[in-house]
C-alpha cells in the first residue's frame, strides 16, 4: 500500500477559494510553511463557481476539519458577510484574503495582500515614500495594496477602476491614511509616474492583454503586477523589454505567506480581533 507522510485522517484542512483557481500558488507555499513548522496540516485548491458562491460557501464552512481559508478573486469582498471577527485592515477595506476558525466555531478574518506587497518592495530596496504611483484595479487585492502603499506616504497616487464607487472609497482611504498624498482618479497612464501597480486580473493565465494602452514604458519606471500565474505577465514582459525594474506577484505572495500562517494558527488557538458589525 502506498503511503505519504504529509496527510492522514487527522490532518487539519485549509483551502484557497477562487474562480478561476488554477493560477494560485498558495497550495504549495502555505502547505510548505505549515509543514516547515511541524503542523499536521495542508492547504488545497477549492474551485467554487462565482454564480454558486452564496450556495456553496456557507456549506463549506460547516466542514468539521476545515480550519481556515485563503480567498482569491472574485471572493475577497463577498466572503466578509460570513465572518464574525474582522482585523484592522479588513475593517478598513471591507475585504479579506484569509479567514480562520476559532475554537468556539466563529470565523475571524484579515486582509494581508497589501502588507505582502510592501514587503516585496522593501526586499527589492524600492522605497515608496515621496514617489508617484499609478494603481490599476481596486478590488480586494487592489484596495489592500492601495491602503498599504498609502501608509508609506507617496507623493501622489493616481487610481483607476471600472467601478466609480471603488475609486471614491479608495480615494477617501488614501486621504485618511496619508493626508499629504495627492490623490487623482483617472485613466491608467505612465506619464508623470514612478511606480506602476497592476492589481487587476488583466493578464492572468492566457490573457495576453495589457492593463493600460501603451506600446512602451519608461526605463526608469518600477512595475509591479499582482498576478501570480503566469509569473511573467504581458505587463512584466513589456517592462523587462523596456529596461524597467519589476516586482512580481509571486514576491507579494511570498511576502505574506508567514503572515497568513501566523494568522491561521493564532486564530485556531484563539486570537483577539475587532468584532465585525
Amino acid at each position: 500500500m502506498t503511503q505519504v507522510s504529509f496527510l492522514n485522517g487527522g490532518s487539519r484542512l485549509y483551502g484557497i477559494v477562487g474562480d478561476p483557481i488554477e493560477q494560485v500558488r498558495s497550495p504549495e507555499t502555505v502547505t510548505w510553511e505549515l509543514q516547515r513548522r511541524g503542523e499536521d496540516a495542508l492547504l488545497v485548491p477549492l474551485h467554487v463557481a462565482s454564480d454558486e458562491f452564496e450556495a456553496v460557501f456557507p456549506a463549506l464552512l460547516r466542514l468539521r476539519n476545515l480550519h481556515g481559508l485563503v480567498l482569491t478573486i472574485p471572493f475577497k469582498q463577498r466572503a466578509v458577510r460570513y465572518v464574525q471577527h474582522l482585523g484592522a485592515q479588513a475593517s478598513v477595506m471591507g475585504a479579506i484574503n484569509v479567514m480562520a476558525r476559532r475554537p468556539d466555531g466563529s470565523w475571524a478574518a484579515e486582509m494581508l495582500d497589501g502588507m505582502g506587497c510592501v514587503t516585496a518592495f522593501r526586499q527589492r530596496g524600492y522605497a515608496i515614500a515621496g514617489k508617484r504611483l499609478m494603481l490599476i484595479g481596486l478590488g480586494g487585492a487592489g484596495g489592500a495594496i492601495g491602503a498599504a502603499m498609502a501608509a508609506e506616504h507617496p507623493r501622489l497616487m493616481r487610481i483607476h477602476d471600472l467601478d466609480p464607487a471603488r475609486c471614491e472609497r479608495m480615494a477617501s482611504a488614501i486621504r485618511l491614511l496619508s493626508p499629504e498624498t495627492e490623490v487623482v482618479v483617472g485613466e491608467p497612464t505612465v506619464d508623470g509616474v514612478d511606480v506602476l501597480l497592476n492589481a487587476s486580473p488583466v493578464g492572468m493565465l492566457d490573457d495576453a492583454r495589457l492593463p493600460l494602452n501603451v506600446q512602451a514604458l519608461p526605463s526608469d519606471l518600477i512595475v509591479f503586477d499582482a498576478i501570480v500565474k503566469p509569473e511573467q505577465t504581458p505587463l512584466l514582459a513589456l517592462a523587462e523589454s523596456c529596461g524597467c525594474r519589476i516586482v512580481r506577484g509571486r514576491e507579494m505572495m511570498l511576502g505574506q505567506i508567514p503572515r497568513i500562517v501566523d494568522f491561521l494558527l493564532a486564530q485556531n488557538r484563539q486570537g483577539e480581533l475587532v468584532r465585525a458589525s
